[in-house]
């Protein structure tokens, strides 16, 4: 049976996979992303279901589906959400995300998110572990696969969320624009005050007009190296 474990104090439980440690990303995305409205959301690539999860906890109406290619992970996926009696506003799929037009009817959520694979598959050394790998590489999805799909699968003017590198942040914007994703937040990651940012949270619209807003930089901790007030609230420490 998975070690579930309380994530924060009085928090829902979570049960971490083998291959993958529960990061900083995931939980940074979730604090990022407008929830508003929306009624049906998707995470493309669930993997142990920690973005689902998150979400749910921040919205009582909100329903979400976990999209997960390997069928362990997204057992474990359905497992956390179960353990939090969550099973009635959720669901798990066990399924490529390039097979989406397969998968789901066209405009079928109002929100979108993922954390993908960051790193183009031909760089850098991909980690020995096939699973790792496919989370960390465009192993099995590319950007332009991951944007092909939130596409398909969002609804006119429904939300498209991602936790991304800066260095690929073009990149990003036209594989989002070429699909129909206008670019309307920004918000960049650092570690301290005086550090590049380290990665970027991003919120696209399906078929909305141009303009882009960028926000505050994000600083996970202090000129001292301690724990930024908002570092602390985003991860429930304080």
């Amino acid at each position: 049976m998975p070690d579930y474990l309380p994530l924060w104090a009085g928090g829902p439980l979570f049960a971490q996979a083998p291959h993958f440690a529960l990061c900083t990303d995931s939980v940074l995305l979730a604090d990022f992303v407008h929830i508003g409205r929306a009624g049906r959301g998707i995470d493309l690539g669930c993997g142990s279901g920690i973005l689902p999860l998150l979400l749910l906890s921040r919205s009582r109406t909100l329903h979400m589906t976990g999209l997960e290619l390997l069928p362990a992970a997204a057992e474990l996926a359905a497992g956390n959400l179960a353990v939090n009696g969550l099973s009635g506003r959720s669901a798990v799929v066990t399924g490529d995300l390039r097979e989406h037009r397969a998968l789901f009817p066209p405009g079928s959520f109002d929100l979108v998110v993922t954390n993908p694979p960051y790193f183009p598959s031909l760089s850098g050394r991909m980690p020995p572990d096939p699973e790792r790998a496919i989370a960390r590489g465009e192993l099995t999805a590319t950007l332009e696969d991951v944007c092909a799909a939130a596409a398909w699968l969002c609804r006119s003017g429904g939300r498209f969320s991602l936790v991304y590198r800066p260095e690929r942040l073009a990149e990003l914007f036209v594989c989002l624009r070429g699909r129909g994703l206008e670019p309307k937040r920004l918000r960049l990651v650092c570690h301290r005050p005086d550090a590049a940012p380290s990665l970027c949270l991003v919120e696209a619209r399906r078929g909305a007009a141009p303009g882009l807003q960028v926000e505050a930089n994000l600083f996970l901790r202090d000129a001292a190296g301690q724990e930024t007030v908002e570092a602390l609230r985003i991860y429930r420490k304080k």
